[in-house]
């Protein structure tokens, strides 16, 4: 009797583990390497581009010194993208100072307190825009000679505020944006800022950063 049901029962359990052996020997191999995650090269491009576009584009002023540098950054995350408009901004700061933050009128350099007018960055000369550097300086407990106040200070003014959403436009040409500058800083010479502003336009490049 038990020899009996244990020849019987033989085949149903070599038939319980030949079925799913033949199925599964039935799926092509393209099955499981499908299912599984994907190449390593393939995970490594994907890594690669999500890295890509992380990155931010920014313009960089190649053999520019560090001020040049600073304030490239500065008008750029103000939304001053266009090339040929930031490259007219920064010809202007070059005219008036060279991008000296402490210089006076006349080219000798000092602190802000020893000039008396047309002093810093774009030669602030008229009381209100000379004593405005100076209030506000001191609202942020900072030195008015510096690059980093005087950046601040020139978007807070009317004159800037005007004339910032045309150098935020895009497409336009070095000649209306200096259209802009001129209402911006007033200048009674004009110098050698359109000879820059070409100058900045080589030297800024768009790069992944």
């Amino acid at each position: 009797m038990v020899d009996v049901v244990f020849f019987k029962s033989v085949p149903n359990l070599f038939s319980l583990i030949a079925i799913p052996t033949v199925i599964a020997a039935s799926l092509p191999l393209s099955h499981y390497l499908d299912s599984k995650p994907g190449k390593p090269e393939e995970q490594s491009k994907d890594a690669i581009e999500a890295v890509e576009k992380e990155k931010e584009e920014k313009l960089l002023c190649f053999g520019c010194s560090p001020n040049e540098q600073a304030a490239t950054d500065f008008f750029y995350d103000r939304g001053i993208t266009d090339k040929l408009a930031l490259a007219t901004v920064l010809g202007n700061i070059k005219q008036e100072s060279r991008f000296i933050p402490d210089i006076c009128e006349g080219g000798f350099r000092t602190a802000y307190h020893k000039c008396g007018r047309g002093y810093g960055l774009i030669q602030f000369t008229s009381a209100s825009r000379y004593y405005g550097l100076g209030r506000f300086a001191k609202q942020k407990n900072a030195d008015p000679s510096t690059l980093h106040i005087q950046l601040h200070y020139i978007v807070t003014e009317p004159q800037w505020r005007r004339v910032e959403p045309i150098f935020k436009r895009d497409g336009l040409s070095v000649n209306n944006y200096m259209n802009a500058a001129y209402s911006w800083l007033g200048w009674g010479i004009h110098g050698a800022r359109t000879q820059y502003a070409w100058q900045y336009a080589d030297k800024l490049k768009y790069m992944k950063v």
